[in-house]
């Protein structure tokens, strides 16, 4: 084959390589919050930082004060006891229910 020939068999090549379509990724923030959807948190173990970043309504804030809680009553036996926890009601609590552990 000629030389000529060798290089339009390239340039045909990675134009039919360029031409096949692309997948992208799920951006990172789809990613997280697929994560984030499917988790779930040890109420009784787990850190404020971690329990912000699962349950949903909670920031850093609300979720020191779960951990506060904790600390001075003891271990948390099931959701409702959450409601204890200023600032946590009956929809924060709904919401987040399937994504809690003891």
């Amino acid at each position: 084959m000629k030389l000529s020939n060798w290089i339009a068999v390239l340039v045909i090549s990675s134009f039919t390589t360029l031409a096949l379509p692309v997948t992208a990724a799920p951006a990172a923030g789809q990613q997280l919050a697929a994560a984030s959807e499917q988790a779930q948190v040890n109420i009784n173990q787990a850190s404020a930082e971690l329990i912000a970043e699962v349950l949903t309504g909670i920031g850093l804030k609300r979720a020191q004060a779960i951990v506060s809680f904790r600390d001075s009553h003891g271990p948390f036996k099931s959701a409702e006891d959450l409601l204890q926890v200023k600032g946590v009601g009956e929809a924060t609590l709904q919401k987040n229910r399937s994504r809690l552990s003891f």
